[in-house]
This record gives C-alpha cells, sequence and structure tokens, in this order.
C-alpha cells in the first residue's frame, strides 16, 4: 500500500498534531476556569436546565449521565492535563492504538463540553476544533507515515473554512465587493487587539489592499490547494501569511491559530526543508496495520458522505455562515463577517451603593477583560485563549435580543457580588459590599485620532446613545428571622 502512505509530511504532521494539542489545552482550561459563571449549576444559563430540556440523540454528552460543577471541572482539568501530555508528544511514545485513544478521548470530552455550553460555544472555533480534532484521531503517530487521505480530508476541510468565508463575504455586505470593509472592520470587531488601533488608522490605499487580499486567500488559494506542489505549499503559505496578520489586527480565539495549523499541514516537507532548518530525511516507519487502513478508508467515506450538506451550503443562494450538519460536529460549513458594522456599540454596566437614586448618583463602572470599556484602557491581546462573556456581550450591544436569556440573570448576579461572575470581570468597584443599584447603557464607541491619542492619552473615544435596560435593585433583605 505504498499510495495509502507519504512520508513527505511527517513533519507538517508533527507540527499539526502538537500545535492542536496545545489549542485542546487552550479550550480546556479556557472552559474550567469560565465554566462555573456560565453554565455551572448556578450559571447563568444552567446546565442542569439545558439537559432537562434536550435529548442525548440532540447533543450528545457525558454530562447526560451525570451532571455536577465538580465533575465538570475534572473533565475540563483532565482534558487540559492530557493536552498538555500530547502537545510534548506522549502520543508518539506509545502504540498506535494507544495514540488514537488519546485523540479520541480529547474528542469526546471537548465534544461533551460543547453540547451542553449553549450560546456560549455557539462560535465557528468550537466546530473547527471539533472537526479537526476528529480527523487527528486517524493521522497516525511516529509508528506509521501519514496517510494521504487523512491529509486530504485536512485540506478539505481547509478549503471549506477559508472559500466559505470568502464566499458570504461576496454574497453579502456590499462594502466587500467595492474593498471598504476594512475601513471599519479594527474598530468595530467584536474584540481589538493592542494593534488594532494602529491597524485602524492605516491609509485607506492600504485598507483596500487588506480587503484585495483576503479575496485572494479565501477565494483563490483554497481553490490552488487542489493543485499539485508545489502550488499546495505556496497556497498554503499564503494562507499563514493572511492569517498571522489577523492574529496580529485582533482577537478570534483559536480561529487563526488552527486555520494556520490546517495549512501547514498541507506544506510539502521536502521543499520547506530548503527553505528552513528542518530535517532532510523523514524516519524509518512500520508497515501500516491493515486495521489501521481500514479505519482510514472507512472515515474518508464518511467525510464524502457527510460532505454533500456543506456543498449544497455553499452553492447555495442562502449561503449559512457557520452550521453543523450533526451533533458531532463532522464536517460543517464555515464563514464569517458576511456583514461589517460601521458603528461600534459597547453595552456599559455600572452600579452605585447609595440607598436612594437622584440626579447626584454615583455611578461606578464595572470592567471586563477583554472587551473596550474605560476609553484609557488598552485593548488587550488575549487570543489564543476565549473570554467567552466578552464575546456575547459584543452581540448584547447589537440587539437585546443577543442576550435575553443571561443579560438580566448577569445583573442580578452582580447585585450579590456573586464570586464566579466577578471572576469574569476585570474590576468590581464593589470589592467590600454589593452594589444597591446597577444599570445598563449604549454607548457607541469610535478610535480616537492620533492627536486625540496624544491630547488625552485615550483610545477610545465614547458617546451614550440611551439606556439599555432599566435600573434594577437589590432585593431587600429578608427581615423575617428578627
Amino acid at each position: 500500500m505504498e499510495w495509502f502512505t507519504n512520508a513527505d509530511y511527517w513533519l507538517s504532521r508533527l507540527f499539526f498534531q502538537r500545535g492542536l494539542a496545545v489549542l485542546y489545552g487552550v479550550a480546556f482550561v479556557s472552559s474550567a476556569l469560565q465554566f462555573g459563571a456560565l453554565i455551572g449549576e448556578r450559571g447563568l444559563l444552567p446546565v442542569p436546565r439545558f439537559l432537562a430540556s434536550v435529548p442525548f440523540r440532540r447533543a450528545p454528552s457525558i454530562f447526560h449521565w451525570y451532571y455536577s460543577d465538580r465533575f465538570f471541572a475534572l473533565v475540563a482539568w483532565t482534558g487540559a492535563l492530557l493536552s498538555a501530555a500530547v502537545a510534548v508528544g506522549a502520543a508518539d511514545l506509545v502504540p498506535l492504538w494507544a495514540a488514537m485513544l488519546m485523540w479520541v478521548t480529547l474528542w469526546a470530552l471537548y465534544l461533551s463540553i460543547v453540547n451542553v455550553g449553549q450560546t456560549w460555544y455557539g462560535f465557528m472555533w468550537e466546530m473547527l476544533l471539533l472537526e479537526a480534532g476528529f480527523l487527528a484521531i486517524f493521522l497516525g503517530n511516529d509508528e506509521v507515515a501519514p496517510p494521504v487521505l487523512v491529509r486530504g480530508l485536512l485540506i478539505w476541510l481547509l478549503f471549506r473554512l477559508e472559500f466559505g468565508a470568502g464566499l458570504i463575504k461576496l454574497r453579502g455586505d456590499p462594502c466587500w465587493r467595492d474593498l471598504t470593509c476594512l475601513y471599519y472592520h479594527h474598530e468595530t470587531q467584536p474584540m481589538p487587539g493592542p494593534l488594532s488601533w494602529f491597524f485602524h488608522h492605516l491609509p485607506r490605499p492600504v485598507h483596500r489592499a487588506e480587503t484585495a487580499a483576503n479575496h485572494l486567500a479565501q477565494l483563490g488559494a483554497p481553490l490552488a490547494l487542489f493543485a499539485p506542489q508545489p502550488v499546495v505549499s505556496w497556497a498554503a503559505a499564503f494562507i499563514v501569511v493572511t492569517q498571522l496578520w489577523l492574529v496580529a489586527s485582533g482577537n478570534f480565539a483559536w480561529l487563526n491559530w488552527l486555520a494556520i495549523l490546517l495549512a501547514v499541514s498541507a506544506i510539502d516537507d521536502v521543499r520547506a526543508a530548503h527553505l528552513l532548518p528542518l530535517p532532510k530525511q523523514p524516519p524509518a516507519f512500520d508497515a501500516t496495520p491493515a486495521w489501521y487502513a481500514g479505519l482510514v478508508l472507512a472515515v474518508t467515506a464518511l467525510v464524502a458522505a457527510l460532505s454533500y450538506w456543506p456543498i449544497r451550503n455553499l452553492i447555495s443562494g442562502h449561503q449559512r455562515m457557520n452550521a453543523s450538519f450533526n451533533p458531532l460536529y463532522l464536517v460543517n460549513t464555515y464563514g464569517a463577517f458576511g456583514s461589517v458594522s460601521r458603528v461600534r456599540f459597547e453595552v456599559v454596566i455600572e452600579g452605585t451603593d447609595e440607598a436612594d437614586l437622584t440626579d447626584e448618583t454615583q455611578w461606578q463602572e464595572y470592567e471586563f477583560k477583554g472587551k473596550p470599556g474605560d476609553t484609557r484602557q488598552l485593548p488587550p491581546q488575549v487570543a489564543p485563549y476565549h473570554l467567552r462573556l466578552d464575546w456575547l456581550m459584543w452581540f448584547a450591544a447589537l440587539s437585546p435580543l443577543y442576550a435575553a436569556e443571561w443579560f438580566p440573570t448577569l445583573l442580578a448576579r452582580l447585585l450579590d457580588n456573586d464570586i464566579a461572575t466577578l471572576r469574569l470581570l476585570r474590576r468590581n468597584p464593589f470589592p467590600s459590599t454589593p452594589p444597591t443599584f446597577v444599570r445598563a447603557s449604549l454607548y457607541a464607541y469610535r478610535f480616537t485620532t492620533w492627536r486625540e491619542l496624544r491630547q488625552t492619552g485615550a483610545w477610545w473615544h465614547r458617546t451614550l446613545v440611551q439606556g439599555y435596560l432599566p435600573v434594577m435593585r437589590a432585593e431587600p433583605a429578608d427581615q423575617s428571622a428578627l
């Protein structure tokens, strides 16, 4: 079965697997540190309530058999530790079947988390991590040479990720077609990074060039992935460069890093070794076991069959931007920023500890870890870590409907000085006693100009638009025991 494997991709496989394990670790740690306030037993959207209304067949998860916050933490930290072990090479030190079992465990544990995560896990990078993680099960380890078919499935995933994003842009906001979307995007994207202010102030011809390069990376380069070498490697390298540009210009959790790993998996080791100080010869591999070859052939047939739905979606005039067609998140459809906001809105939450509200009431602001708030605070570098509440606050600012399920409960938790909720924030203005009132207001934000930055030291300028929700008051203390 010489056609079945190709040793020329052993380094790209190594890079992909180790990098994927690191991203798995980031995802598990993100879940472990944030789940209590978001989906725990006293969370904004509790898992037990979700499990009571959604059957296993719609959301496969080990938590259908048992759930407690302690058990969830055990699952998340187990996933993090196993990810770390695989990242440092543990899967290459064990037999092939054991390595595959490690990858199966990572995939099953994270699938269990995503399927009970509800809106907090409704992001494309969750689906992408699960789909890539499923394919990693069948990539093998140091015992066998990389299977050609699984490498092809990774390229097919990269194609759908990039080409789907490119098509949704052409079919969506006209600013993508007239090359003006990046006049706004760096300022209005969900979570700007420390360089986003500078990207926003690049000359407009550069923004137009950025947009054109984006189209080339998402519509041209993906087609070249099906060409012979060295065209495939050059197309993948171009995708890597554009993804690094996105890493520098914003915070998109592990999306860009996973796209980079997928692109690297398409690069020919032999050609890369001529440009970089990499080993020129692959190691000696064992013969491919028949049982392993059978599994690879079976999963290839499965992906081919499931590809009907994303292909139909790609050619549809009503393309869905991000969707999974099965509860295992296999062979999904992807896309991003079919429309771009022209104005940035932010929900600002404030509280006061005064007993009564007057025109002179002093309100103090809660600060989030990632999303814009304090105008003098430079946006932080967060990715590949994922701040789930901060991301959902961006959607909440677009419309209260996006946050109707959980935002009133969030304010109630702040009135209680709930410890788990406060851990999600950067600053709690009431560390000693809870506030008596909280309110939420909607502001329009824009990046300051160079002159404004020099004069005020502020990265943002904001203007009050309107109230977001009515003022909420703390429940009066229970006097029945007195």
